[in-house]
């Protein structure tokens, strides 16, 4: 079972990038997804979920608006939109998967069992 984020870089505010979740190994389509972020000398936080049962999406209250995560059961992906970013959008971000098909609340991180690798996102002019 595996996870990988791809897609982070270096964007300037107000800009905008894709983040990719490759699973293998288990069919995303099965669980609920979330996206997590953790900057640098902060706590790892929820940012955004999406639940296999019915797709609803959930995030968390700085993003609402700005990201959007989506997934593709056919390429076995979860994605997470970033538009509008800002610098405290700066963090290594995380894709992992829910115990079940749908999506915890996002502060608890204890729920979501299989984490990927993360991928960099520096918001910076």
């Amino acid at each position: 079972v595996q996870l990988q984020a791809s897609g982070g870089g270096l964007v300037q505010p107000g800009g905008s990038l894709k983040l990719s979740c490759a699973a293998s190994g288990f069919t995303v389509a099965d669980y609920g997804v979330g996206w997590f972020r953790q900057a640098p000398g902060k706590e790892r936080e929820g940012i955004a979920c999406i639940s296999s049962s019915d797709g609803s999406e959930y995030y968390e209250k700085s993003v609402k608006a700005r990201f959007t995560i989506s997934r593709d059961n056919a390429k076995n992906m979860v994605f997470l939109q970033m538009n509008s970013l800002k610098p405290e959008d700066t963090a290594e971000y995380y894709c992992a998967t829910a115990i079940g098909s749908v999506c915890p609340p996002l502060q608890l991180d204890s729920m979501f069992d299989y984490w990927g690798q993360g991928t960099l996102v520096t918001v910076s002019s």
